[in-house]
């Protein structure tokens, strides 16, 4: 019922002008963020010096309010384990602490290429070496609901779709395909689609604000998101 609902609420869609404002994630694709985030905090990405994090440990990359959690022992999480791919322990870790970039996500091999200890996020597939990976992450919930978050954008786009990889991991530049409705005066109101959304991801991260209808249903969970000064290209 819900898909027909979405289905429909997308007919036909109006066209957008062009121009910077505020963009709001639904949580369904918000998650999308986060593992851009962790592209840039894998240690082999760090060791190759291929990361638009390079050179921002220790750094606030969100506002205070932000705090992103990998938890690798959630009772029936669908990530959960007791170790590593490589058999080392794992505990619940901070990736950002309030705000705050806490350190690089690590197998053996890149952490002897850093000097440093591994984290206990190595991943073993069917063949070859460890890589990396995370467990059970989410964003901690803010403080004001969907609606707040929404009512002073008088015009602005909440997206339901994202289409396309245009996302530089070296740089974090970033420009997707998109598609959603158009936000005006503080309401939903008309779909939108073939439009772009651009901005870079520091920037995105340092604009970031949650709302506070944060759900567990992937491994992966995010509330609503919302992003001010993205460039908005109408199809």
């Amino acid at each position: 019922m819900r898909a027909g609902q979405r289905a429909v609420a997308r007919l036909n869609p109006v066209k957008v002008e062009s121009g910077v404002m505020p963009v709001i994630f639904d949580p369904r694709i918000g998650s999308s963020l986060l593992g851009h985030l962790i592209g840039g905090m894998v240690g082999p990405a760090i060791a190759r010096r291929s990361s638009f994090l390079l050179e921002s440990l220790g750094e606030a990359l969100f506002d205070a309010g932000v705090t992103i959690i990998d938890n690798p022992q959630v009772p029936r999480g669908l990530r959960s384990r007791p170790f590593d791919g490589e058999g080392l322990p794992v505990a619940p870790r901070a990736l950002i602490d309030r705000g705050v970039l806490t350190g690089w996500l690590m197998d053996s091999a890149s952490a002897r290429q850093l000097g440093l200890e591994p984290t206990g996020h190595a991943s073993r597939g069917g063949s070859g070496a460890p890589g990396v990976s995370i467990t059970n992450v989410h964003m901690e919930a803010g403080t004001v609901s969907p609606g707040d978050l929404m009512a002073d954008v008088k015009r602005g786009i909440y997206v339901t779709e994202l289409i396309g990889m245009g996302v530089n991991g070296v740089t974090g530049d970033y420009s997707r395909g998109a598609a959603g409705f158009l936000i005006e005066n503080g309401a939903v109101a008309h779909a939108v689609s073939e439009i772009t959304i651009a901005s870079n991801l520091k920037a995105m991260f340092r604009a970031l604000i949650p709302a506070n209808d944060l759900h567990f249903r992937y491994a992966m969970n995010v509330p609503t998101l919302r992003v001010d000064g993205m460039t908005v290209a109408g199809g």
